[in-house]
């Protein structure tokens, strides 16, 4: 199912989420810091960066995009950690893992609205995460979990996940 929003197209699934796709932005392989930014609707408080998946678009390229557009970096995408569901907020989101490369001294959303972006270590992005975006703190304990695992072995209910999302398309 398609629908409009303003500048954009939202995707939903079969069951009705919103079909979303976010990156865990890391500075390094160590994955000790990540990369937040600050949210549209309210400045003082920081999320994961990532947005709706558009017709015809694959999540990894959504991911990407979204990245570029709201926090101003590149890199290169790693691993997926798996779809998260908000039921509350009705989406779904297919979360990656990106290694930074670049930062940009400028970007898009930090001059059409100011948008900020700042690393931080894995316990002060789980406690900012807390006050704003709760459901996001999921994305860093599965980082956590998967980077304790083999890197190519994915837990049952994450391949059951993407699975699921792939269906949707």
């Amino acid at each position: 199912m398609v629908k409009d929003k303003p500048n954009s197209i939202r995707i939903y699934d079969d069951e009705g989420f919103k079909r979303r796709a976010a990156c865990i932005c890391v500075r390094s392989d160590a994955e000790t810091e990540v990369l937040l930014v600050t949210s549209s609707g309210r400045p003082d408080n920081w999320v994961v960066p990532g947005g709706g998946v558009e017709p015809g678009e694959e999540p990894s390229v959504t991911a990407i995009r979204e990245v570029l557009e709201e926090a101003g970096v590149i890199g290169k995408l790693g691993r997926c950690l798996g779809v998260f569901e908000d039921r509350e907020g009705k989406h779904r989101t297919l979360v990656y893992v990106m290694t930074v490369t670049r930062e940009l001294a400028e970007w898009e959303e930090s001059r059409l609205m100011g948008r900020k972006r700042q690393w931080f270590s894995l316990e002060d992005a789980m406690a900012q995460l807390a006050r704003y975006k709760p459901n996001q703190r999921h994305y860093i304990l599965q980082l956590r979990r998967s980077k304790q695992s083999k890197p190519d072995e994915l837990s049952s209910k994450a391949r059951v996940q993407l699975n699921r999302a792939a269906s949707a398309r």
